[in-house]
């Protein structure tokens, strides 16, 4: 999955922050049907599709309006679960860098989850921005923790290893209609993703946000559960629920851009 408890996952080896730490290779993916910076809807990555990434395009300097990720950047959210638990979900933009196997260099992002002070679950995300503006998701590698050991690290995956590929996070230009893949590692990481409108507004508990992006994300490997997320311009994600498949709520309680 992508993002948060309720929104992304992601089979990758195990990694500390400072495991992350690398420079830019210059592999390049073979066999790619679709470009990396590609700005239409019809030219985003669909299904298992592969793409063209070359290194060169990328950066680790997220600017994108609606997925700053400057390092230092923090968002602190309040998670209710199915069962009404509180969960607090703490995302960071580290300084850390990952050369991702299919030669892209990628920024890491770490997300944790815990309950009642102990933690649950924690990801290392990778994302990357291409010369367009788009942000690209490279894989994670996640684990769920359970009496304070790993219980499991499924949904872990790297884009470029065993058929693993990247997908968008958010596009560059986004706008109405606009459906594409957020990961594909099969029977792992399929999430997909459609924007449903661009403009709106959502007030959360860290305040009252205009020009808001709604997107509703569902994975075929769990039809059943569709979500719908808001993104705010120059924060990034604000809000999410799910609308079918069981219950969930995610609210951004406090964001703290770097000093």
């Amino acid at each position: 999955m992508v993002g948060l408890a309720l929104a992304a996952a992601g089979c990758g080896s195990d990694e500390s922050e400072s495991e992350a730490e690398t420079t830019s290779g210059g592999a390049t993916t073979d066999g790619a049907t679709t470009t990396a910076a590609a700005t239409t809807s019809g030219d985003l990555p669909q299904g298992s599709e592969p793409v063209d990434m070359d290194p060169a395009d990328f950066t680790t300097q997220i600017d994108n309006a609606y997925w700053p990720m400057d390092p230092g950047t923090r968002w602190t959210y309040r998670e209710t679960d199915e069962e009404g638990a509180k969960l607090e979900v703490v995302v960071t933009v580290t300084g850390a860098t990952k050369e991702i196997a299919n030669g892209v260099t990628a920024r890491v992002v770490r997300d944790s989850v815990t309950e009642d002070g102990k933690l649950i679950e924690d990801t290392f995300d990778w994302y990357a921005q291409d010369a367009e503006g788009n942000v690209w998701y490279m894989g994670e590698n996640t684990a769920e923790f359970e009496n304070g050991k790993v219980k499991t690290r499924g949904g872990s995956f790297e884009a470029g290893v065993d058929g693993a590929q990247a997908g968008i996070i958010m596009p560059a230009d986004p706008q109405d209609g606009m459906q594409y893949r957020q990961e594909y590692y099969e029977g792992e990481a399929e999430d997909m993703f459609e924007i449903k409108t661009v403009g709106g507004s959502q007030d959360v508990p860290a305040g009252s946000f205009d020009d808001v992006i709604t997107t509703t994300d569902w994975n075929p490997l769990d039809p059943k559960v569709i979500e719908e997320k808001q993104y705010a311009p120059g924060v990034g994600l604000i809000y999410e629920t799910k609308v079918a498949g069981g219950e969930g709520l995610v609210e951004l309680i406090e964001f703290s851009p770097p000093s």
